[in-house]
């Protein structure tokens, strides 16, 4: 077990070690960080076990779609594009026709930049949905088939799915991996430069200088993530995304205060981006940020504050508890059970409260 403790008086540290540390051995959980700090930074705690540390470097998985997100709101802050802008206004015709048809009709046009940021786009997911022979990508991963899914492979892919709803008319968000890898290209267009030089900017930017940009085939130095009790090696895949990221706990901290203290989009205005659609339970989807809340009645009428920010299906996540003022940061690196890490979140609330 190894922690990090700043003497603090509210967070019961001894009891929160002991929540990190009995994870490891439960359902395929080989290693864990969790990172808790109030919004001051007055009050922090960290705590690893198993083949995590504090400072070891993990796999992001889809935190990355907040880093795009990000990026996507500073430039409408300063005046670079807008929610209501159509996709179409940022890609040459040559991506956009054949993107979104359903019987017969095409929709490419229609797609703005807020269906993109708030999972209502309706567009097939490249990696989740099955292709015509009944393949899907996530699984091909899981299994160990590992390969490059550049975006122009994305694209041409998601031209022979169905796609889900026409833009902004389905009832609910549709979780979708294909709308922040085409917002890679509208990034491009704007800046001038190639999303990882964007990305790899913004950490150095906010001082996060252990995370950075898959781009190494050969690269070992962060843990890579198991599916049950396998390691497996998705290198080739994420290195190919060009924004698939590696960071710290203590890094995705500095990210998501950056996040919710106005340094993207404008402290007063982000409630503007509480839009919230229902994705699968427990989580709902805003304009580029997800929310994981519990009811009552699932809990015992044990009440849970609601968590803004953004989880990973390997168990990572980073997340701002309003209610509480706290952020906290992590990962449990399985990506068959992610909802060990949430398990345990609700357990560190219970010490904080």
């Amino acid at each position: 077990m190894s922690s990090i403790n700043y003497k603090l008086k509210t967070f019961n540290t001894v009891k929160l070690d002991q929540i990190v540390d009995k994870i490891i051995g439960k359902k395929n959980i080989f290693g864990a960080v969790f990172y808790v700090s109030s919004g001051d930074g007055n009050q922090s705690w960290c705590g690893a076990s198993g083949n995590l540390s504090p400072e070891s470097k993990y796999y992001v998985a889809s935190i990355n779609k907040l880093f795009i997100a990000s990026i996507i709101l500073k430039l409408i802050a300063e005046g670079k594009l807008s929610l209501d802008d159509k996709l179409s206004n940022y890609l040459p015709e040559k991506i956009m026709k054949g993107l979104h048809v359903i019987n017969g009709k095409e929709y490419s046009n229609d797609i703005t930049i807020q269906h993109m940021l708030s999972m209502t786009s309706g567009l097939p997911c490249y990696i989740a949905d099955k292709d015509t022979k009944g393949r899907s990508v996530m699984k091909e991963l899981e299994s160990g088939i590992d390969q490059p899914w550049p975006t122009e492979k994305v694209i041409e892919r998601v031209k022979t799915m169905k796609p889900h709803f026409p833009p902004g008319q389905g009832k609910k968000a549709k979780y979708i991996d294909t709308n922040h890898q085409i917002l890679n290209l509208v990034i491009e267009k704007i800046t001038g430069n190639s999303i990882n030089i964007v990305l790899n900017n913004l950490f150095n930017e906010l001082k996060m200088f252990d995370t950075y940009v898959a781009e190494d085939l050969s690269d070992t130095s962060y843990v890579f993530p198991y599916y049950k009790d396998i390691q497996i090696n998705i290198s080739q895949f994420i290195t190919s995304t060009k924004n698939d990221i590696i960071s710290t706990a203590k890094d995705q901290m500095i990210f998501i205060k950056a996040f919710f203290s106005g340094y993207f989009y404008p402290k007063d205005k982000l409630n503007e981006l509480e839009n919230w659609k229902s994705v699968f339970f427990p989580f709902q989807y805003g304009i580029g940020i997800q929310k994981f809340h519990i009811p009552k009645f699932l809990t015992l009428f044990r009440s849970y504050p609601e968590m803004l920010g953004h989880s990973g299906s390997t168990g990572t996540f980073t997340f701002y508890i309003p209610k509480l003022d706290v952020y906290i940061t992590g990962c449990t690196n399985q990506q068959a059970n992610p909802n060990v890490a949430f398990q345990t979140i609700l357990k560190i609330i219970q010490t904080i409260k």
